[in-house]
């Protein structure tokens, strides 16, 4: 059984979540406070029996990708729909004028007409996902976890622009696919760091990785809970424990990769173990130093475009 199915089965009681987790029950050596344990307990079983909270912002911005998802959805209804948002007409324009669509440097775009018709459905729909993701944190109080909210935000842009970057040139897969995949790869952090005002301290230094644990089931049930493509879902949700393949070739591949060259790191977690020099890694027998140097060179102002673009 995996690790995650255990926790659905189990984590409705405290010591159930610890049993599930490592097989056992509790211990002298577990000195997280009870009420911690709890809390993680509570977030997951609620997740497990599809209980996710959703902020109302979040709900309107589920109703206007619906509405975009509609195969009947015209493009002025498109572009009445993304007017109605402010933070997606700004979004959709600064992508729009972003190296990675205006390659030619042409002149800016300063309509939302003229934007939509340049970035096109997939895109739109990729960022209508930002709006989503990033709305999690828009009811978070404290002022610690606000921050960590928009470092995990400007973590997840760097990410996305990555992701479309590598998969048009490394991976070839899809890469709008693999936009809206790294999008939405840390929901379930978003959907964790949302709750934490309720519980005190819930995410403080965490070496036991119980957080990491919890987030497991809550992004599995968020990710359900946002209708999110299975082969996306399965992705995100191989991410934690993920090998690269060689050749890198799958969406998997494309998110491990983005996230191993995003220069802003996710604050959740464990921090990583340093990663060896690029000419010392299994990498390099795909990608040689120079050609991977050379491909971030050439893509560094289309990534710079298209994070600032998802960070207006």
């Amino acid at each position: 059984m995996r690790c995650e199915d255990a926790i659905v089965l189990h984590c409705c009681t405290v010591w159930g979540f610890v049993a599930a987790i490592h097989g056992v029950g509790p211990s002298p050596l577990y000195n997280f406070p009870v009420n911690r344990l709890e809390a993680f307990g509570y977030i997951a079983a609620q997740a497990a029996r599809g209980e996710i909270t959703l902020p109302t912002s979040v709900n309107a911005a589920l109703r206007l990708q619906l509405a975009l998802d509609d195969p009947d959805c015209h493009i002025e209804d498109a572009i009445k729909l993304v007017l109605g948002e402010p933070q997606l007409a700004a979004r959709t324009v600064a992508l729009a004028n972003s190296a990675a669509f205006n390659r030619n440097g042409d002149t800016p775009i300063t309509n939302v007409r003229a934007a939509v018709m340049r970035v096109g459905y997939r895109s739109l729909q990729t960022l209508v996902a930002s709006l989503v993701v990033r709305q999690f944190g828009s009811r978070i109080v404290d002022p610690v976890l606000r921050a960590k909210a928009e470092q995990l935000w400007e973590h997840t842009a760097h990410v996305a622009a990555l992701a479309q970057v590598l998969a048009r040139r490394v991976t070839f897969v899809n890469p709008d696919t693999a936009m809206f995949a790294a999008i939405v790869h840390e929901v379930g952090g978003f959907y964790l760091l949302s709750r934490a005002d309720e519980f005190p301290g819930l995410l403080d230094d965490d070496p036991e990785k119980w957080a990491e644990l919890c987030e497991e089931v809550v992004s599995r049930e968020v990710l359900k809970k946002l209708a999110i493509p299975d082969t996306v879902t399965q992705a995100i949700l191989a991410l934690r424990d993920g090998w690269l393949t060689m050749p890198p070739s799958t969406l998997l591949d494309t998110l491990l990769l983005a996230n191993q060259f995003a220069p802003v790191a996710s604050p959740l977690g464990v921090a990583e173990a340093p990663l060896p020099d690029h000419a010392d890694s299994v990498l390099d027998f795909v990608i040689d130093n120079d050609t991977l140097q050379a491909i971030l060179d050439e893509s560094a102002d289309e990534v710079k475009s298209m994070s600032a673009a998802l960070l207006v």
